[in-house]
């Protein structure tokens, strides 16, 4: 019996992730605690894809609000998420893990251009791959993008590491009596209108069958205890 549930997983961190308790940017702090994280899951063998948000630079949608042409607006989102790919890179190889950004728009001397066939090897040699710059399309965000890349690479789940410890009814931030979900059905996330993931990226992993595992980035630990098939946070299967 394999010591490990998943042999290759996609870990999507939204840009908030890495803000700990800043009003905008990366928190040095944050990012090499998850860089910390990951590569204790990479140590025991694990194949490990990443997609980063870029809310934490730059928000597409509430530029949009402001006058800016949603086009562009999302193109600068997706210039935020290689600043965000690039910074967790160099905290993952100042932990001695060999790592590889692929960009979605060509920018070939800061990273990889995205090949399926080419992120698979980078896999399977045992590296960590980075997937920046979104779908490399303006209107899709970044968890379709993870969605889409998750089933490029095979990956067997999507965990989604956010700031709070699965998927609720409510604001659990606003609202006290929200309660949260062990289980729920890709169906029930759609009909409810949870913000589990977007309904393009929840479409995407039904009609593949694609498990998501939302769960608290923050909480120590918590990474690895998914990987070793513990109950954490919310399953959308």
């Amino acid at each position: 019996m394999s010591k490990y549930k998943y042999k290759r997983i996609l870990l999507k961190l939204s840009g908030e992730a890495l803000m700990g308790d800043k009003e905008f940017g990366v928190d040095t702090l944050v990012i090499n605690a998850i860089a910390s994280e990951v590569k204790a899951v990479y140590d025991m063998g694990v194949e490990i894809a990443l997609v980063i948000g870029g809310g934490n630079i730059f928000r597409g949608v509430s530029a949009s609000a402001k006058g800016m042409d949603r086009a562009t607006a999302d193109y600068v989102g997706m210039l935020a998420t290689v600043i965000n790919s690039l910074m967790l890179q160099d905290a993952l190889e100042k932990n001695g893990v060999s790592t590889r950004v692929l960009s979605a728009i060509e920018m070939k001397e800061l990273a990889e251009p995205y090949i399926r066939r080419r992120a698979v090897r980078h896999l399977e040699k045992g590296r960590i791959v980075i997937f920046a710059a979104g779908t490399g399309n303006p209107y899709f965000t970044t968890d379709t993008a993870a969605s889409l890349r998750a089933m490029e690479i095979n990956a067997e789940v999507i965990m989604k590491g956010t700031k709070v410890d699965g998927v609720y009814d409510k604001d659990p931030m606003k609202d006290k009596s929200a309660v949260r979900y062990d289980k729920l059905t890709y169906l029930d996330v759609l009909k409810q209108g949870l913000k589990v993931m977007d309904t393009t990226a929840i479409s995407l992993c039904m009609d593949n069958n694609l498990p998501i595992i939302v769960f608290d980035v923050k909480v120590s630990g918590n990474l690895m205890r998914i990987v070793m098939g513990e109950d954490v946070g919310t399953l959308v299967s």
